[in-house]
């Protein structure tokens, strides 16, 4: 029994070596190198860049979103300082649409115009009036009036002027700029009035 075990083991041994060598023996192939392929010519072609489109632009635009400031005369009554600021287009009134409150575009480039050259005159401060056109009744208007100058002065302390620097009241239809009762005196009513304080 012991001669089959160990004639069992050396043939175990021996097929074990037959194949060591077998595996060793063997002979290295070389990979075939595989020809790279040929360039194919790629044809460049030099264009032009897009035009670039000019817009004429109209020597007029209207008023700045934010005036140069320059040396305004300050002296006088404040009235006077207020009739010059005004004409020269540095604080501006802003108006409204019938029975509304709301700022239109207009009106927030206006109440800009007016915060920028604030910015630059700390010493003064501002009322704003509230107006409304000769429709509805005394108390309704004297209420749209509160909200148009309300409005306004909400949007100015978003522009960064400081909430002291800036007073409301309503006067409702009592103090109308234009006499009349058609739209274009009604127009001119429904604004909110910005005026200069010392």
């Amino acid at each position: 029994m012991m001669k089959k075990t160990s004639l069992r083991l050396f043939l175990l041994s021996l097929a074990m070596v037959a194949v060591i060598l077998a595996a060793g023996c063997r002979s290295k192939t070389k990979p075939v190198p595989v020809p790279a392929p040929e360039p194919v010519p790629i044809e460049v072609t030099e264009t032009a860049p897009p035009p670039v489109a000019t817009i004429e632009q109209p020597d007029d635009f209207g008023p700045p979103a934010e005036p140069m400031v320059e040396a305004v005369d300050l002296s006088g009554t404040i009235d006077q300082v207020n009739e010059r600021v005004q004409r020269l287009g540095y604080i501006r009134d802003v108006f409204f649409e019938y029975d509304s409150a709301s700022l239109s575009a207009d009106a927030q480039d206006a109440l800009a115009v007016t915060a920028s050259w604030l910015k630059t005159h700390p010493e003064f401060n501002v009322m704003i009036e509230g107006h409304t056109d000769e429709r509805g009744t005394q108390q309704y208007n004297l209420a749209l009036g509160d909200r148009r100058a309300n409005i306004a002065r909400d949007y100015l302390l978003t522009l960064g002027i400081p909430s002291n620097r800036v007073r409301t009241i309503s006067y409702g239809e009592e103090r109308p700029f234009a006499v009349g009762s058609n739209e274009s005196a009604w127009s001119q009513n429904r604004r909110a009035h910005i005026v200069l304080m010392r």
